[in-house]
């Protein structure tokens, strides 16, 4: 009895010192907890510090932030400047590159249709200053040649003379007819080839016409018609007066003379 009585004693003495033992530790971390509060800074100085450095980083941030903006904006500008710039050229080259193409279009097409009208003009140059031809005043026998470089002899005079007209046999009164189209520029009665017609034609040419009997057909100023009568065959140039009965017919281009029995048709 005494056995079981000491036990219990024991065993209330245990859970004493245990609850002693328990209580020490709680007042002993209580007292650390406590002195570890004091030393660490309080909650809301702490979130202050936080937010002054908080907002001073976002404040650099910021700077920093506005900064790199400002660059960036000044750059942007300066960029879209110089692409405007450029963008300009650009477009004035190609305003330019446009208009060279477009003049060279026009230039290629005028010269195109100058090419094209160019034929015409020719052709219509070629009709207009077609080759002048000339018909037989009379028709005839030559009894004398166009002799300009060399020398023939003349009967009337006796001697070897060059020769610039070409003599065309024919009746006395026989119908004289102008070559071509022209206007009788002079009739006069020439000392060695008697009563003469001169005609004058395009492009310089001129045709004369003398031993004539008569020319009362035309008038000086008058514009014949290749054809027409102007006079009649006779025999009153005195440098060939002993030859048979012809016209003395000459024909020139700009004042020189040329073989008319090349030019008659």
């Amino acid at each position: 009895m005494k056995r079981g009585k000491r036990f219990f004693e024991n065993e209330n003495l245990f859970i004493y010192g245990g609850t002693a033992v328990f209580f020490i530790l709680a007042v002993a971390l209580g007292i650390i907890m406590y002195m570890s509060t004091k030393t660490k800074p309080k909650i809301g100085e702490n979130s202050e510090n936080n937010v002054v450095e908080q907002t001073q980083i976002e404040d650099n941030n910021t700077e920093s932030a506005s900064s790199s903006i400002g660059k960036t904006v000044e750059e942007q500008e300066k960029n879209n400047v110089i692409r405007e710039g450029i963008t300009d050229k650009k477009d004035t080259t190609n305003t330019t590159t446009s208009t060279n193409t477009s003049e060279n279009t026009i230039t290629n097409k005028n010269e195109t249709n100058t090419n094209v009208n160019a034929p015409v003009e020719e052709n219509k140059v070629t009709e207009t200053k077609k080759e002048i031809s000339f018909i037989r005043p009379v028709e005839g026998e030559i009894l004398c040649e166009y002799a300009k470089d060399n020398l023939v002899y003349s009967e009337t005079l006796k001697e070897w003379i060059t020769h610039t007209a070409i003599d065309i046999k024919a009746d006395k009164t026989s119908v004289v007819k102008s070559a071509t189209s022209g206007i009788v520029k002079s009739i006069v009665n020439d000392p060695r080839y008697g009563l003469t017609v001169v005609i004058e034609h395009e492009d310089g040419y001129k045709t004369v016409y003398s031993n004539l009997l008569t020319a009362e057909f035309v008038v000086e100023g008058e514009e014949v018609k290749e054809g027409q009568t102007i006079g009649t065959v006779g025999n009153t140039a005195a440098f060939e007066s002993n030859m048979e009965c012809h016209l003395h017919f000459e024909l020139l281009k700009d004042g020189e003379y040329l073989d008319p029995s090349i030019y008659l048709k």
